[in-house]
């Protein structure tokens, strides 16, 4: 595959990660949230999709997109992830003819969870 091609693919994840967050962030489409929440450019450190500072409140994760075939190191994407901010580290990945998936770690994924829970009970 092409590095432009590869890149492209990469892209295309980063851009449906941005458009579903801003979906399900603004439900009841009161905000602008198009300059809010960005995608990276291809090579520019940091996190993949970046969340403003007023917007990453709603969704506290440092997010990493990988649009690949084989994934080797789900644990690398993850370490990759956590050095962009404070915040936990989460991984949208993606294979061709195939659903996004996210890789979280458990025990994030447990407590807010159970926070959720409670606090919507």
């Amino acid at each position: 595959m092409k590095t432009s091609s590869a890149k492209a693919k990469g892209r295309k994840l980063q851009d449906w990660v941005r458009q579903k967050l801003i979906e399900y962030l603004d439900e009841d489409h009161t905000h602008d949230l198009r300059e809010e929440i960005t995608t990276a450019i291809m090579g520019e450190h940091g996190a993949d999709v970046k969340l403003s500072q007023a917007c990453s409140h709603l969704f506290p994760f440092s997010i990493e997109c990988k649009n690949q075939e084989k994934f080797h190191g789900l644990y690398k994407i993850l370490d990759q992830a956590s050095n962009h901010s404070r915040f936990p580290p989460l991984a949208f990945i993606k294979m061709n003819r195939r659903k996004p998936l996210v890789v979280l770690d458990a025990e994030q994924f447990l407590e807010d969870y159970f926070y959720y829970d409670e606090e919507n009970t």
